[in-house]
């Protein structure tokens, strides 16, 4: 089995730089659309066979993002990310879809800083990375 998530990535030089960038968009969310859409989501989840859903536990933070993808966590410094992308990995997840704020520009600061961390931590050994995933994994 393939198991997929999504990631909204915010990769910056500092980890007070990226989250800076998410408060800011959190600010900016339009509430009335997040609110619009967490109401029909909580509604779509009641139908489930557990009765809430994906969504039931989703802040308005968590939404504004519409697939909860700041739940990843993937926001912080290259290599920050890139541990988190490995703690993913180790959990089981085989596939990563991202979205960035300015696409072509942080698509390009992605593959330049994080994927080569990526690269490196994979080539380490399990028990060097095994100690990231739990704390990598803290929303």
């Amino acid at each position: 089995m393939k198991i997929g998530v999504n990631g909204f990535v915010i990769a910056r030089e500092s980890e007070k730089e990226a989250q800076a960038v998410l408060r800011e968009i959190i600010d900016n969310a339009n509430p009335d659309a997040v609110k619009g859409f967490q109401h029909e989501v909580k509604n779509a989840g009641s139908a489930s066979p557990e009765g809430e859903g994906n969504w039931a536990k989703s802040s308005f933070e968590d939404l504004v993002q519409y697939n909860d993808g700041f739940k990843t966590n993937l926001i912080g410094t290259p290599q920050q990310i890139a541990e988190r992308i490995i703690a993913l990995k180790q959990s089981g997840v085989n596939l990563l879809l991202l979205a960035f704020l300015h696409f072509q520009e942080e698509v390009e600061f992605f593959g330049r800083e994080v994927i080569p961390r990526v690269r490196e931590l994979e080539k380490q050994s399990q028990p060097a990375i095994a100690h990231v995933v739990p704390e990598a994994l803290k929303y």
